[in-house]
Formats: structure tokens, sequence, C-alpha cells
């Protein structure tokens, strides 16, 4: 598979990302052999890039990863976030230097490292100026705990604000046919800037991997359950247009899936796509997006069907 460069961090990376959301526990229960043998897959695919989270689980998820990964971790790059912590039974933001700095130490020995790749933010803290969170960033880079920094789920003036001293390096941010708010604003700072951008979600949470239908339920412990994007008439209406984009991905020889990832690499200022799967055969299709060129004529006819959608919310860390 062949790299392009995320930004100004410089890190040669794989237009898809695998993504560890799915082993921290909001999407049910995770089988640890069944998941490291999901990393593995990924790997042999060509994968390079490989997104985690402290959150996920609260070192589940980067513990797979060092597990899968043990003693080769040099021949992948890790990004992983920090900036969430558990108050009581409550997940609450905190990006304090304190907390941060703890993070990145928890997270070093999860994945049973010594550095880390890309290090972000994983939302923004309305309680700590970006400002102080920077520096304690840039402090770890100093002392080589951590390579590069990036932001999560962070708009423009956030980005701005964070940056004031010295400019971010990478954008992680939700973005998928059924949510594109970040191309307003967001996008045209990250491409104005060359902050790497990483998309997650590109198959809106499953809905564009197109098996869902009005049938469809989710376990109690899937966090999809109680959204009232994947319930009642929003999921309804969503489902014809997912209708309408597997006819179009089938004239174009493709699967709605590859149509999905393919239409979010075609934007200019997204480097990376980043998509989670357990399933082998769902991984390989996606892979297969790469494959995939989208004409200015298809992008329109895209938006057309787009035009009768019900746009996605993008999960919160207080809906967990």
């Amino acid at each position: 598979m062949e790299t392009v460069a995320l930004g100004r961090t410089g890190l040669q990376v794989t237009p898809i990302a695998y993504g560890t959301w799915q082993f921290g526990g909001e999407w049910g229960e995770v089988e640890e052999r069944a998941a490291i043998e999901s990393i593995s897959h990924a790997r042999d695919l060509g994968i390079n890039i490989f997104d985690t989270a402290q959150g996920y689980g609260f070192g589940t998820a980067e513990r797979l990863l060092g597990r899968a990964f043990a003693g080769a971790m040099d021949q992948v790059v890790i990004a992983t976030k920090g900036g969430l912590r558990m108050d009581g039974e409550t997940l609450v933001r905190d990006s304090s230097p304190a907390w941060i700095r703890r993070g990145v130490e928890e997270s070093l020995n999860a994945l049973g490292v010594d550095h880390i790749d890309l290090y972000q933010v994983h939302w923004p803290d309305p309680r700590t100026p970006p400002a102080e969170t920077a520096a304690a960033l840039w402090g770890m880079v100093d002392e080589g705990l951590i390579d590069h920094v990036g932001v999560s789920n962070f708009d423009a003036e956030q980005m701005r604000a964070f940056s004031a001293e010295r400019q971010v390096e990478a954008l992680q941010s939700p973005y998928h046919l059924f949510h594109r708010d970040i191309e307003v604003d967001t996008l045209p700072y990250a491409a104005e800037h060359d902050v790497g951008v990483l998309a997650y979600g590109p198959l809106a949470h499953g809905l564009l991997g197109g098996r869902f239908d009005e049938n469809t339920t989710f376990p109690a412990n899937d966090w999809r359950s109680g959204s009232p994007d994947f319930t009642g008439e929003t999921f309804r209406r969503n489902l014809q247009v997912v209708g309408e984009l597997r006819r179009f991905a089938e004239e174009r020889g493709a699967t709605i899936g590859q149509l999905a990832v393919a239409w979010v690499l075609a934007h200019p200022a997204v480097q990376v796509a980043i998509v989670g799967s357990r399933r082998r055969a769902h991984l390989e299709e996606t892979v297969g997006a790469l494959d995939i060129g989208l004409s200015k004529e298809d992008l329109a006819h895209l938006d057309k069907i787009m035009s009768g959608a019900v746009p996605l919310r993008a999960p919160a860390p207080e809906g967990a």
C-alpha cells in the first residue's frame, strides 16, 4: 500500500488507518484473541498506521495494540489520544497539564513503548486554556516522550487557539457523507496550515457499511443503541439514502463501503480515513476503496443523493 505524508508531521502513513475504538467496550463485547488477530490482519493488508486512545476502555485498546505488535512497534505508526478521565461514573474532559502528562505516561505503559508517534488531545476541554495543554505536550516532545502533537474533534477556532505558540500538526475529526460540517472552516484551516487530517467514522459508524435495515437493533452496551441517529424516523430516512448510494456504487463496480471511504479520501485536505472492523472480509473490502477514483461528476451526483439525508451528529464523550 502506498503511503502519503501526514501534513506537517512528515510521517509516511497509509491512506487507511486501522482504528481500535471498537475494542474499548462501547461497541459490545470484545474477545482479546480475535481483536489481536484483526489488528494483525490489518497489518498484513499493508496498513501501517493504527489509531487508539487512552479513553478506549482506559488502557484496554492500547494494551491490545501493544500485544499485537510486541517487539515490532517500530514498524508501524501509533497514534493515540488523551484528555478524558472518569469522575465517578461520569466521563469528563480534562486536558490539564497534570492529567495530560499522566495520560501520556499511562499510554506509554499500556502500549509498551518509550515514545508515541502522534499524541492527540481527544476533545477540547473548556476548563483548560488551550495554550496550557499545548505547552505541556510540546514539553513532552522536547523530552522525547512523544514525536508529534495533534488534536481531535477541534474546530478551526480551537486549533487556532491551541496553535498560538506552535502550530498543531494533525487533526482527527469525524467526517463522512452524513456528517460534513468540517468542510466549512475546519478543513480549509487544516489545508492552509498543512495540518494532517485523519477522518474517523468514514462509514458513518456502520450506516454506510450497507448491512443495516429497518429491523436492525444494537446491544445495550453498544453506544448506538441509545443514539437517536440509529433509531426512529432519522434512521429509516437515512436507510433510504443508503439504498440510493448502494445503487450508485454498484454502477461503479464497488460496494457502498468502498464508495464511502473513497469519497472521504477524495477531499484534498484529508490524508487518512480511519476504519475499524473485527471481520477480515470487511477490512479487505474497505482497502479496495483505494482503487476507486471519483470524478467531479461523481462527486456532484453524490451531493444530489445526499440532499435527502438527515445529517448525523458526531458522538461526544458526555453521551458515552
